[in-house]
């Protein structure tokens, strides 16, 4: 089994443990809502043989939340063709330690960061580092119909269906909205954490996996995360 096999498979866990019962080693995000970087430590390097790219403003490039990527950020393609296809007006950021057993690339523009890439806790981030994890707490991005960080539950509901709302005590204790009609298998929406304020309202119990279909009121959609569950979306 290759590196990107592994990365690929631990990515592919770190969603199975936002809606089910996982087992601890399940890797699972240290805040859906806020992450908690640390300071830059560096930047992916440029390949020198790329192509210059020309400036483009964030808010020209696309904003869609699909199961293929985050607006510019495909799952697939290499930080490289990301560079390239956001130009100068684009800054990359490593950040470390960014989730359980994942660090990241903060990508900004205008001031705000757009998403994260993820990537395995350790590895050094290059160039040709294929992005097979993305995750988002900018309310810019929604997916096709409408739904994206900040939006209510309940809107939400309108779009897909009933939601199940879930955390395991085993697994970071992030919460999670799974709706009847999904967008996609690969697509998670984080709404809280059971260890401080979930955004379900969950029956008294102490098991380690809670579910519930009732939540607040004000309850909304704290950060969208998309990975990579196939080989192909990782192949280069």
């Amino acid at each position: 089994m290759n590196f990107r096999t592994v990365q690929l498979v631990a990515i592919a866990l770190l969603l199975a443990g936002c809606n089910a019962p996982a087992p601890t080693a399940t890797p699972e995000p240290e805040s859906a809502a806020s992450p908690a970087p640390t300071t830059a430590n560096s930047t992916p390097t440029a390949s020198a043989s790329s192509p210059a790219p020309s400036p483009t403003a964030a808010a020209e490039q696309p904003a869609v939340i699909s199961e293929t990527g985050i607006g510019a950020a495909q799952l697939g393609m290499t930080i490289a063709q990301l560079r390239q296809t956001l130009g100068t007006s684009a800054e990359f950021v490593v950040q470390a330690p960014f989730m359980v057993d994942f660090d990241a690339i903060a990508v900004r523009q205008n001031g705000q960061i757009q998403y994260y890439i993820l990537y395995l806790a350790g590895q050094q981030p290059n160039e040709n580092l294929p992005i097979q994890g993305l995750l988002t707490t900018n309310p810019r991005y929604k997916t096709a119909a409408g739904v994206g960080v900040g939006v209510s539950i309940a809107q939400a509901e309108s779009a897909y269906g009933k939601a199940i709302l879930s955390y395991n005590t085993q697994n970071e204790s992030r919460e999670y909205a799974r709706f009847e009609h999904q967008p996609a298998d690969n697509i998670s929406f984080g709404t809280g954490n059971g260890a401080q304020q979930t955004a379900g309202v969950y029956p008294a119990g102490n098991g380690e996996f809670r579910e519930t279909q009732e939540y607040r009121s004000d309850a909304v959609i704290q950060s969208i995360l998309v990975v990579c569950l196939a080989q192909g979306c990782a192949a280069q």
